[in-house]
């Protein structure tokens, strides 16, 4: 069979969860895909789980003996995939049937496209976005839009500046050109990073809410409902929150944002500090700097001088959308 899209789900320790989501994989109405599971070392009952499936024409499963990280465990697959579309699917998620259909439908109506993103949607609470879209603040701040807000208010298709890892569907012609996952971030904003990649070379990443699937919040970083802060995201946070810019930022643009960029580092810190979770922040924040030499910058180029000067007035943008984004869900929680 010529496979339309090829589904990447990385697992770790997803026992309580990941049979459901393969099958809400294999209930798509389109069903000419192969899907691919990665397991990260997992010590619970999911590695018994993803086996059983095992022996279909359309379902590979790679076993690694430990945790090398979501990007490294997605590039995996995607070295491995037969299809023009990869599908990237975390294992606490489940999808709509027409999921994928609606993707494929998308990314297929202009070649420019490079991710299409699926509208996610809360598991526990499904009137509410988890995730309608990522964008970036002028202080380096990737933030995920609608998160907690009401889903009716993110029902049309449009541009956004990242594609979330977590359910989107990528063109894998654009990842030869521009490359897989950069696997220096271990976990978070890396999906950000191969989109703002995109961006820089004039390519487009949309929302697709017509594609909808249902999103156990950060289950398998951050416990069954997904803590907001723990030690490993502060880290992570401290980590690529400093390596996202420096990477994506041609060296002007980097000097010029400057300013922003430190107050919005300073502030973070705060904030982490206040939630007691200053010590891993530093610690993430000491790591990128040991990283910034192994780091594979893109080139200048003149030719995307126009791309560059949108991405600045989008990040400036952001941060008013930011803004407003705090506000709502303060008025949400009153």
């Amino acid at each position: 069979m010529d496979y339309k899209a090829s589904v990447v789900i990385p697992n770790l320790n997803g026992a309580g969860w990941l049979k459901d989501s393969i099958e809400s994989i294999f209930a798509q109405t389109e069903q000419a895909f192969e899907l691919i599971v990665i397991d990260n070392g997992s010590t619970d009952e999911s590695l018994s789980i993803a086996r059983a499936y095992c022996g279909r024409e359309n379902y590979t499963l790679i076993e690694n003996g430990e945790n090398t990280g979501f990007s490294h465990a997605v590039n995996q697959g995607i070295r491995a995939a037969k299809a023009p579309y990869i599908a990237l699917f975390n294992n606490d998620a489940f999808a709509e049937p027409d999921w994928l259909e609606k993707l494929l439908h998308a990314a297929e109506s202009d070649p420019r496209i490079f991710a299409v993103q699926s509208l996610m949607l809360r598991h526990y609470e499904r009137q509410l976005a988890d995730d309608a879209g990522d964008f970036v603040t002028i202080l380096a701040w990737p933030y995920k839009r609608g998160d907690g807000l009401r889903a009716s208010r993110y029902q049309k298709p449009g541009r956004i500046f990242s594609a979330c890892g977590g359910a989107s569907l990528y063109r894998k012609s654009i990842l030869d050109e521009i490359g897989l996952f950069d696997e220096q971030f271990f976990a978070y904003f890396e999906d950000v990073d191969i989109s703002w990649r995109a961006n820089n070379l004039g390519y487009r990443n949309m929302l697709c809410p017509a594609a909808k699937c249902y999103h156990i919040c950060g289950a398998t970083t951050g416990g069954a409902k997904g803590a907001r802060y723990n030690d490993f995201k502060s880290v992570q946070s401290g980590r690529n929150s400093l390596l996202l810019p420096y990477k994506n930022m041609p060296l002007l643009m980097l000097l010029l944002n400057l300013p922003f960029l430190l107050f919005g580092y300073l502030l973070k810190a705060l904030v982490f500090a206040l939630r007691g979770y200053g010590k891993p922040y530093w610690q993430g924040c000491k790591e990128a700097f040991h990283t910034f030499g192994k780091l594979k910058k893109p080139a200048f180029r003149l030719k995307n001088l126009p791309c560059y000067f949108l991405i600045e007035g989008w990040m400036f943008l952001s941060t008013f959308g930011y803004a407003a984004y705090r506000l709502r869900r303060a008025l949400h929680r009153i």
